[in-house]
């Protein structure tokens, strides 16, 4: 069988956004640019808002910008976002990212 599998960018940032959110003490995503800020205001949230896709070479780079909770460790939920993004990325896609890196851009009482 002489076929090829081919995962969009679009593709990606879902299951990337997807997976963060199930990590505890991430209350959700928040918009990575006006753009994102202007369709979410208008009501059209997406599994993948917050999570910006780039390439580093023949790998792709992960920015995620999250709210978490109120009382939790930024640090430690961040690592556990980028453990289990990364883990996600491989096991599913098949893809190694060359970096998935977490900007904590507010907090919140849940």
């Amino acid at each position: 069988m002489n076929g090829s599998i081919q995962i969009t960018e679009a593709a990606l940032a879902s299951l990337i956004g997807l997976t963060a959110h199930e990590i505890p003490g991430v209350v959700g995503m928040a918009p990575s640019n006006l753009k994102e800020g202007l369709s979410r205001v208008l009501g059209r949230a997406n599994v993948s808002d917050g999570v910006v896709i780039s390439r580093d070479g023949a790998k792709y780079v992960a920015d995620l910008y999250v709210v978490v909770a109120y009382g939790v460790s930024i640090p430690t939920v961040a690592r556990n976002i980028v453990e289990r993004v990364e883990h996600t990325v491989k096991t599913q896609a098949g893809i190694d990212l060359s970096a998935a890196r977490v900007h904590a851009v507010g907090v919140q009482r849940v």
